[in-house]
């Protein structure tokens, strides 16, 4: 077990490591604002991570979103996802996954915003022609599991990661695309 503490201290530090400069962290009423605009709560990992270590620009590749603020942030990005789905007949984005990070090529991270933990999730919808639940991968059972990763630099989007970092379907995908919110 992950002690929580810890874990976020060790991020900061990975965080700040030099580089460009963080943005400021969200505070409790930004998170609490967001959580109001998605309909939704944040796993408690996840609000304390946009809370006290900064509001998005850390973390694997392209880097976490910020929470909430001007441009290109999680909220803004879960709107239109799920706006898209809702108009486009099939249902491609499931209520309450909030998209954190894009890996690019139309790939996200994401954190399933029903589950305790925060699992996150992967979308990669390339080659995908419908049956859009194929388009969903587990990557880590919870966020706490997935910042581990990232810190000891052994995911799956590591140049030199094993056949063991290799993330699996998620198997909620086609009945949590089905619900209606």
């Amino acid at each position: 077990m992950t002690d929580i503490d810890d874990l976020l201290r060790r991020v900061s530090v990975k965080a700040s490591a030099p580089g460009e400069p963080l943005p400021p962290p969200a505070t409790t009423e930004e998170v609490a604002q967001t959580e109001s605009v998605l309909g939704f709560g944040l796993p408690s990992t996840l609000a304390r991570l946009y809370c006290e270590v900064a509001n998005g620009g850390f973390g694997p590749d392209y880097r976490l979103f910020p929470l909430w603020g001007e441009g290109r942030t999680a909220a803004n990005v879960y709107r239109e996802e799920r706006s898209m789905s809702e108009s486009g007949g099939e249902v491609h984005w499931p209520a309450g996954v909030l998209p954190i990070l894009d890996w690019g090529c139309g790939m996200y991270a994401a954190v399933d915003c029903r589950s305790p933990e925060g699992t996150v999730l992967v979308f990669e919808p390339n080659g995908i022609d419908g049956d859009w639940h194929r388009a969903w991968y587990l990557d880590s059972e919870s966020l706490a599991g997935w910042l581990e990763v990232w810190l000891s630099e052994t995911g799956w989007y590591e140049e030199d990661a094993g056949e063991d970092s290799e993330i699996q379907p998620w198997k909620m995908a086609r009945q949590r695309l089905s619900e209606r919110e």
